[in-house]
């Protein structure tokens, strides 16, 4: 009877390995048998490359990229991107795109990042209202500028500061149109900044006839505030301080005299009142 069961147990334990190793099999052959994910190829950027530089050979390079997960925008061969700008930095193995490259026609360097529609205009700064430096390539500032009301005279109070423009995006600082990348200050003479035409001949005017400020802001605060200007008498002077108010003396009248006492004074038959002084 034992011996019955042994050999019982014993094609059980078999067959079950059987089963497991042709199972193993067929895994191993579906996987096998799977066929790789089609392949395109797709134009990177071989190193970091700076806004303004025109691609070419020398600067972007060819890889395979699964044809299922295709880039909008992206490139397949480096000659269709050739010769155009970059309108942004690009980093090592970042797919080209449509959208940062500058047209054909607007050549390379700071010109080919203006979008169209838009000025690049220059002014002049200085450790102060440079924000001691920090004014850098793709920072965000408001322009504040301080001047005299018109028609007043010289020696009047009449000074006013103001924001002329809001949330201005800063492209270069001197020549360098890139931030240092550990977030350095760059002392530099004159900074560029990215306006409107009619904020181009507004900026003009200001840095021209008045005193230009530079207030840095948080990249991501894009928030326009509008603050009301202010006037040199208002900030200096501000309102007139109250007098004292004038508290009227009133003379005090005089004590009242006591009142005189009365003694009655009988002399035999004869009866008399005197008067004597209450003092």
């Amino acid at each position: 009877m034992n011996r019955n069961r042994m050999i019982t147990g014993l094609a059980i334990a078999v067959a079950i390995a059987f089963l497991f190793s042709v199972y193993v099999f067929r895994t191993i052959q579906r996987i096998t048998n799977v066929r790789p994910a089609s392949m395109q190829k797709i134009v990177v950027a071989d190193h970091p490359i700076q806004l303004g530089t025109r691609l070419d050979a020398t600067n972007l390079r060819v890889i395979s990229w699964p044809a299922d997960e295709a880039i909008a925008g992206s490139f397949m061969r480096v000659e269709d991107c050739a010769g155009r700008a970059l309108l942004t930095n690009l980093a090592a193995n970042e797919p080209v795109l449509e959208s940062k490259l500058a047209p054909k026609e607007a050549g390379a360097g700071l010109p080919a990042t203006i979008p169209e529609g838009m000025r690049a205009v220059s002014v002049a700064v200085n450790e102060v209202n440079g924000v001691a430096g920090f004014v850098i390539p793709g920072t965000m500032v408001d322009i504040l500028v301080t001047g005299r009301l018109s028609g007043k005279t010289a020696d009047a109070n009449d000074n006013i500061t103001r924001v002329i423009l809001e949330n201005v995006r800063v492209l270069a600082a001197g020549q360098q149109v890139e931030q240092d990348r550990e977030g350095k200050p760059q002392k530099v003479p004159v900074v560029t900044v990215l306006v409107t035409p009619e904020d181009a001949t507004k900026l003009t005017m200001a840095s021209t006839e008045g005193k230009i400020q530079l207030a840095l802001r948080n990249t991501i605060d894009s928030v326009l505030t509008n603050p009301p200007p202010v006037l040199q008498a208002d900030l200096f002077t501000g309102p007139a301080v109250a007098a004292p108010p004038v508290v009227a003396h009133v003379r005090k009248a005089a004590p009242a005299a006591p009142l005189p006492y009365n003694v009655e004074v009988i002399t035999g038959s004869k009866k008399e009142i005197k008067s004597f002084d209450n003092q």
